[in-house]
């Protein structure tokens, strides 16, 4: 039976057999008991599936992972400790030294340094490219060592919207997934493998979790690319490490997350805890109730902050006079998630004051979650950029980022009323 989203995010994941916990146990141990000694040594050598140590899988951790995996519609995902670990990994998983990517240069700071900075120092270079141009510009940045095209469905901060029958067609035509961070969509608004994409990469920290209470990540593989076109030996030749196994050949479909499991998760040890992932779990049990009354109530406080003569500007894909607005409805009819950002007209300074004066919102350095939060992605979350890095990010130092909570929507309203009426 095929279910609806919001159906798979309550049920997916954990099916109790008789007498059997109805709601998700936490397996806290780090090992497992066998047997026999030839049946772990199957383990060891892949030929027969199961749990025999926690840094690889574990049943609690695989709960979250099939009930993403099923939103996302892939054949399987892993998670992992944060969110910049699924990016890393992602990317690890199909990258090495002397080869590079194409990313949208609207991402996350975090993100945009980790490709900028750290990637850089293995050896994997990356090109930021602007996501409005043009299919003939953007294809002058494809050469014979591109390995993948990555960008958020929804900008953090920028709040664009990715085109995906652009860059899944240019990825594609260049024999290279197109990765896509689905964060700030969540599949409850957008599921992008349904748009051309392959792989997905999510902060779970953020609206999957929905309460600030555990960090993590996950990657989700599609389980559609062709891998064997010649530009991914790392899948399709054999692996040493396992007695000469090639992923695609034993694992078809689910050679990628496979892949980033038995290898990248076995060597570099990011692995989610059974806690966080419990919590992540009764994090995404409501999240499709969540995700819309987040976007409700972002779609009325971006209304009001149009109508206040101190507010210079308002960007939220869901207003009709947003550039993305067409996008947004092309791939997020359902709503356009809950953060938005805006202006002053008095630019850094009142902005500063404007945050300092709110009292139901708080400034915390986070997003995504059941309490509303702000932030100056500036000075803090992308300081580390350049000021042409920030507005290749389409970051201004005046941007307030805002992350509307689940509370009533004319408490926050008042709240923002308050506090700029202190400038």
């Amino acid at each position: 039976m095929s279910y609806h989203i919001s159906t798979k995010s309550v049920q997916e994941g954990y099916s109790p057999e008789n007498g059997q916990p109805r709601v998700t146990p936490i397996i806290q141990s780090t090992t497992f008991r066998f047997d026999s000694s030839e049946h772990i040594g199957k383990l060891f050598d892949l030929e027969v599936g199961g749990h025999f140590y926690s840094r690889l899988s574990n049943p609690t951790v695989e709960v979250p992972e099939k009930k993403i995996a099923a939103m996302e519609g892939g054949v399987g995902a892993m998670c992992t400790s944060s969110g910049q670990s699924a990016s890393l990994m992602a990317i690890l998983n199909i990258c090495e030294c002397g080869d590079n990517i194409i990313s949208s240069s609207a991402i996350y700071g975090g993100t945009y340094n980790l490709f900028a900075v750290t990637m850089k120092k293995f050896g994997i270079d990356v090109v930021f490219v602007d996501m409005d141009a043009s299919s003939e510009e953007l294809q002058k940045h494809f050469n014979d060592r591109t390995k993948a095209v990555f960008a958020e469905t929804l900008a953090n901060p920028a709040l664009k919207v990715l085109d995906f029958e652009k860059f899944s067609t240019l990825a594609h035509n260049n024999g290279v997934p197109l990765i896509v961070d689905n964060t700030f969509a969540t599949p409850v608004l957008c599921r992008p493998f349904e748009h051309g994409a392959d792989i997905v990469v999510h902060s779970t920290t953020k609206y999957l979790d929905g309460h600030a209470v555990a960090l993590g990540g996950a990657i989700v593989d599609a389980g559609k690319f062709n891998w064997n076109n010649g530009k991914f030996p790392m899948l399709t030749t054999p692996d040493s490490s396992y007695h000469g196994i090639v992923y695609t050949e034993t694992f078809r479909e689910a050679a990628y997350i496979t892949k980033a499991r038995v290898q990248l998760m076995r060597d570099m040890g990011n692995m989610m805890s059974p806690m966080n992932a419990f919590l992540l779990n009764l994090g995404m049990e409501t999240v499709a109730l969540r995700i819309e009354k987040h976007s409700a109530n972002a779609l009325e406080v971006a209304k009001f902050l149009q109508t206040n003569d101190k507010v210079a500007w308002v960007n939220y894909p869901g207003l009709e006079d947003n550039s993305q607005y067409k996008l947004a409805q092309k791939y997020l009819p359902d709503g356009a998630s809950g953060v938005i950002s805006f202006g002053l007209k008095g630019g850094r300074a009142d902005a500063t004051k404007f945050m300092d004066s709110l009292k139901l919102a708080a400034i915390v350095v986070h997003v995504a979650d059941v309490r509303t939060c702000v932030l100056h992605p500036a000075s803090t979350t992308h300081r580390q950029l350049t000021e042409e890095q920030l507005k290749e990010c389409g970051i201004g130092s005046d941007l307030i980022r805002m992350s509307i909570g689940i509370e009533y929507a004319g408490d926050i309203i008042d709240d923002i009323k308050q506090a700029l009426a202190q400038i």
